[in-house]
């Protein structure tokens, strides 16, 4: 059974079909939000932020666009981050689907730092923000096109990209497969947990990564594991330094 997470998993989630949807995908938001607490994942992406904005001089005003945000919920300890640091920012959550960005418009009805659009990651404009990051999104894609939508992020961010995603890993499977048993009986999320890292990372896939995107310019990618089975991985623009701070 384990050895099939030697390699990732080509099979597709629920989620990406994007005729389906409705009030179970809906639900399925709300479950995956408790899920991400149970397994801490807005550390990592955090984490990834202050590295990013440290490596860039420390700015004082900030625009981060979380691509694939779902809820967007992950994005509460980077406001409260910004403003422990005095940090002017603002947050554009993109999604694909109608009920993401219904439930992040509701969840941050009185934030007017954050607002959230429907677009497709390949319709964000050049130079749209400071950071684009993301969350357990980039996984949803296939091998052979994780250097194109890398690519089209770096483009689309002005000093560089944070990416959180799942470590493909027994021990990860195992746990996220009793969890989402435990505490949801949404279809979506029995099918989609555990697969989700099926088609997770492990350090050699970064390594391809990293020689992959070189073909898009000069970007210096960094990865590091992180609890509870996670990746923080940034990939900083050269020549985008900022003076120390």
């Amino acid at each position: 059974m384990f050895k099939a997470l030697d390699g990732r998993s080509p099979q597709e989630e629920y989620m990406d079909d994007f005729d389906a949807g409705g009030k179970e995908l809906e639900e399925a938001l709300r479950h995956l939000r408790l899920l991400n607490r149970i397994f801490a994942a807005s550390g990592p992406v955090l984490s990834g932020v202050k590295e990013l904005w440290r490596r860039s001089g420390c700015p004082n005003d900030l625009h981060v666009m979380d691509i694939g945000a779902g809820s967007g919920e992950l994005n509460r300890r980077i406001l409260r981050w910004a403003d422990r640091n005095g940090i002017r920012i603002r947050m554009t959550l993109v999604d694909m689907t109608d009920e993401a960005c219904r439930e992040a418009s509701r969840i941050f009805t009185d934030e007017p730092r954050v607002r959230a659009i429907r677009r497709n990651v390949f319709d964000v404009a050049e130079s749209a923000a400071d950071m684009l990051i993301c969350s357990q999104f980039l996984h949803h894609f296939p091998d052979e096109r994780l250097a194109e939508v890398t690519g089209h992020m770096l483009k689309s961010a002005r000093l560089g990209i944070v990416i959180s995603d799942i470590h493909r890993h027994w021990l990860a499977w195992s746990a996220v497969w009793l969890a989402a048993r435990i505490f949801s009986k949404n279809r979506y999320i029995r099918h989609d947990g555990p697969l989700s890292v099926a088609k997770g990372f492990q350090a050699k896939d970064w390594n391809r990564l990293s020689e992959a995107i070189k073909q898009h310019g000069s970007y210096d990618l960094k990865y590091r594991w992180k609890p509870l089975f996670r990746y923080t991985v940034v990939i900083f623009k050269k020549g985008h330094a900022g003076n120390k701070c």
